[in-house]
């Protein structure tokens, strides 16, 4: 029987993934919705994933877009920093250490001005032609 073997991804491919992850992170830490969603398909699934449960789930560039300005309000300052960078065939995962600073009271108790230290990964799936099909954040 013949064993079939993948073949590695081309280094031009993973450097274009690299760097758009860290483009989109950047514009993340920026406040900068259309750097945020520069690579992203038209058809992009986003997933949000606290304590094993999927808390949102969006579908499509503009739905995207619109939470993105929304959530904008949420904290006065967010910064997400990259700790690894994991590359299989079609997708890219990092960790991240995230740190905000809450613009106003939350539901869950959270208050104006505390601080929220979590940490997480982020899963970025990419199309064929390198465009971000589906991005699941995980805390």
């Amino acid at each position: 029987m013949e064993e079939k073997t993948q073949s590695l991804i081309d280094p031009p491919v993973l450097n274009d993934r690299t760097t758009k992850v860290f483009n989109y992170v950047e514009a993340y830490n920026n406040m900068d919705v259309a750097n945020m969603i520069a690579d992203f398909s038209d058809d992009i699934i986003f997933q949000n994933v606290m304590n094993g449960e999927k808390t949102m789930e969006l579908r499509g560039i503009e739905e995207f877009k619109q939470q993105a300005i929304a959530a904008l309000s949420y904290f006065s300052e967010r910064e997400q920093s990259i700790e690894t960078i994991t590359h299989t065939h079609s997708s890219t995962e990092i960790t991240i250490n995230y740190r905000a600073i809450a613009a106003m009271d939350f539901p869950n108790g959270l208050k104006k001005g505390d601080e929220i230290n979590l940490k997480g990964k982020s899963i970025f799936e990419f199309s064929e032609d390198g465009r971000i099909i589906k991005l699941t954040d995980i805390a």
